[in-house]
Order: structure tokens, then C-alpha cells, then sequence
């Protein structure tokens, strides 16, 4: 991994807007199950990230020499009885990127959030079969269920998808 990757909080979509579309296009167009379908659109892409940063949000961003290369939110649950707990949401590293502890790091990052907020649980969910399931059992995640028929596939087919868990 290269010496000029940085794992940081970013408290404004502004400066990274561009980076981030290309992201989040690139990550759904490559197959990433995060919501999306593709094709997606550069206006699609930058409206969703227009509407992510909010006090419940914390996003990281992961950079090599200044370029954005993955991404995770940690969504802080505000209900009365869930100030305990937070959802790790749209882990992404561009695919030229992966398999090079850029997700791992993004992971620990908002684990370590998590702790600061006082949260003593985190959960995510990601399509079953994916190559995220053996990351999120690596940091010590458990899995808790999972559902069929969840999420649409570009090719219409239907996926299920797991649910994970951890006690930080």
C-alpha cells in the first residue's frame, strides 16, 4: 500500500464532489450492490452525495496522493433506544484500488468513531456472495440473518442479502 494514503472525516462534499461521483459511478457500474443500478448518471450520482453529509453521517474518505480512492459512511442511529448503535453504509474503494486494505482501513476508521460516539453496537448488510462478506468476518463481524429476494441486480435477478453485526 503506498505511504500516501490517508484515511480521513471530511465534513463537506464540496471539495471532493467530483471524486466522489466518479466513486460512486465507477464502484455500481463495476457491479457494487449500494443502492444503484447502472448505468448511473453523473446527475444521479451527484445528487445522492449532495444529500449525505448531515450530523447523523460521518464520512470517511480514503485518498492515495490526494485522490479519492474508497469511501464509508457511518450512519449515527438518533431514536431513544438507539443512541447505542450505528450502520456501517456504502463501503467503497475504486476497483483498480481493491484488495489493498483501503475497505479494512475504512472499516477501522469508523469502528473506531463508532467508539468515540459512545456506540456499543454496529451493523451493515451487503449482497451475499460478495467479496465484502469475507472482509466484515475478518474485522470480527457475525452474521445475524440473511434475506432473499432483497436487492435487484442489473440483470433483474434478485439477491439476497446478509446482515451483520458487531460488539465494539
Amino acid at each position: 500500500m503506498s505511504d500516501n494514503l490517508s484515511i480521513k472525516q471530511i465534513h463537506s462534499i464540496s471539495p471532493h464532489r467530483n471524486e466522489l461521483t466518479e466513486l460512486l459511478i465507477e464502484v455500481v457500474q463495476d457491479g457494487a450492490s449500494i443502492g444503484f443500478l447502472p448505468p448511473l448518471s453523473v446527475a444521479d450520482a451527484e445528487h445522492y452525495w449532495d444529500h449525505v453529509v448531515n450530523p447523523d453521517v460521518v464520512l470517511f474518505v480514503a485518498a492515495i496522493n490526494q485522490r479519492v480512492v474508497g469511501s464509508v459512511q457511518l450512519h449515527l442511529c438518533t431514536k431513544p433506544n438507539g443512541t447505542h448503535r450505528a450502520e456501517i453504509a456504502k463501503l467503497m474503494t475504486r476497483p483498480s484500488f481493491r484488495r489493498n486494505g483501503i475497505g479494512r482501513l475504512l472499516m477501522q476508521a469508523a469502528e473506531e468513531r463508532g467508539k468515540q460516539e459512545n456506540r456499543s453496537l454496529l451493523v451493515l448488510d451487503t449482497r451475499e456472495g460478495d467479496p465484502s462478506n469475507r472482509l466484515y468476518t475478518s474485522l470480527g463481524y457475525e452474521q445475524a440473518g440473511r434475506i432473499p429476494c432483497y436487492a435487484q441486480s442489473a440483470d433483474g435477478s434478485l439477491d439476497a442479502t446478509v446482515i451483520y453485526y458487531k460488539i465494539i
